[in-house]
């Protein structure tokens, strides 16, 4: 491969990849994976790492772990996923993606791995995340499940600590159609020895935690039982929470470069990994806790968390994609006290949508129903009747550059804009604004 184009035009074309096909790309074991490793050199055991898994919650909790220890000094390696706009904001190291010619030239050296083991685009793409991290010699990286835990690629290391965020119905095809099988799939993470941290407890699943921490002999934390957060306060680009320390009788004020309430579930499991790594030795101290949290944007590189894009007109983004997690952007919405919002959405078509359609607010709201620009996308005039069979009104976009600009053209100067229901809608939105 010569270019950076055609390097991903190969693999996209050589592997399948669940972004673009679903479950069809979804390998059941773990076999792959060891493979790649194995010829790879094991590359995962080269580094120190921290697992994070959850439905909802573990993208912003993996950047803001990643932004204090970079901030702390520790050259900190990031693989998360999907990407919103480049394929190679899934690796980074102390917030800059992977080069482009690493990523040519390792598909260069190891294409006929490929072609033996034929694995998956995000088995691939593990590989050269820990690869690359292993290369370049990171004193830790932060690690995102890509999907469920015990099956995930991600799953062959050997984590100093892992944590779990939150438990919610998303890839029910996959994980199961109840909360205790999801949670047991995420619960795979768990492993002999090492500790896990929860970041919320939830009463009708926490045995499933217990029960796996058990089995390993690992200890098991819940973080909202030591940590309390309380007072959000939205500041436009930030967003201000205290938390108590219930064991150490004090709290903190922090300001979050990620505004959003649901950032106060993430940021309480966030300080209970930090106390663990503090006790492995790891230096890091309360005034660089927040100003990773302030800066964790301008750090990691993190877009799409209740991200504004403009003010003329006044333009947000989100990323929530299922019901917990667009159960707690409705609300923000609706306290911006805004005449009318103008709400993009699209969702994906192996996905009810059903649930999250039921959250969304039906007054002083004009709908843009459009879809991503992939094949796994339910066609926007479907997703028009079924919201109408819900009382959803509202009209249809066969893209969401066409969406976007209608409703630009409709939003008066006080109205909001909101893009959102697929992490993918928001991927093409972001794109436009590369452009």
């Amino acid at each position: 491969m010569t270019t950076y184009d055609k390097t991903l035009n190969y693999l996209f074309a050589q592997l399948p990849m669940f972004q673009r096909v679903g479950p069809a790309a979804y390998k059941a074991d773990l076999n792959n994976t060891l493979a790649i490793c194995k010829q790879l050199g094991n590359p995962e055991r080269k580094f120190r790492s921290v697992h994070v898994a959850g439905t909802n919650g573990k993208g912003s909790s993996s950047h803001l772990l990643a932004a204090v220890l970079q901030k702390s000094g520790y050259k900190t390696g990031l693989y998360t996923s999907p990407h919103l706009v480049d394929f190679r904001e899934r690796i980074r190291i102390n917030g800059k993606m992977i080069p482009k010619n690493n990523v040519i030239q390792f598909v260069n050296q190891y294409q006929e791995i490929f072609k033996s083991i034929q694995p998956s685009f995000f088995e691939w793409t593990v590989g050269l995340a820990f690869h690359y991290f292993a290369e370049e010699k990171v004193d830790v990286a932060v690690i995102e499940v890509g999907l469920g835990g015990r099956l995930d690629s991600t799953n062959v290391i050997r984590p100093l600590v892992s944590l779990i965020t939150n438990i919610g119905f998303d890839h029910v095809d996959l994980l199961g159609d109840t909360l205790e099988k999801i949670a047991g799939e995420k619960a795979g993470i768990i492993k002999k020895g090492i500790p896990i941290v929860i970041s919320e407890r939830q009463n009708s699943i926490e045995n499933v935690f217990k029960s796996k921490a058990i089995v390993e002999n690992s200890k098991i934390f819940f973080a909202s039982d030591e940590f309390i957060s309380f007072g959000y306060e939205y500041k436009g680009e930030t967003a201000q929470i205290s938390v108590l320390n219930k064991k150490r009788s004090n709290f903190e004020v922090y300001e979050l470069g990620l505004p959003g309430k649901y950032q106060m579930k993430n940021v309480v499991g966030v300080l209970k990994v930090i106390d663990i790594l503090k006790l492995k030795k790891f230096r890091i101290s309360e005034e660089l806790i927040k100003k990773a949290f302030r800066e964790v944007k301008k750090l990691t590189g993190l877009r799409g968390r209740f991200e504004k894009i403009s003010d003329k007109p006044m333009t947000i983004v989100d990323t929530g994609h299922n019901a917990d997690g667009l159960a707690e952007v409705v609300p923000l919405l609706k306290e911006m006290n805004r005449p009318t919002i103008h709400f993009i959405f699209g969702v994906l078509g192996d996905k009810d949508p059903s649930a999250v359609l039921t959250l969304l607010p039906k007054k002083n709201v004009r709908y843009y129903f459009t879809k991503a620009n992939l094949p796994r996308s339910m066609p926007e005039k479907k997703l028009k009747q079924l919201a109408k069979s819900l009382g959803l009104k509202g009209k249809s976009f066969p893209r969401v550059s066409e969406a976007y600009l209608y409703a630009c053209l409709k939003a008066k100067k006080d109205d909001l804009i909101f893009v959102g229901g697929s992490t993918f809608v928001v991927g093409d939105f972001l794109k436009l604004r590369v452009k």
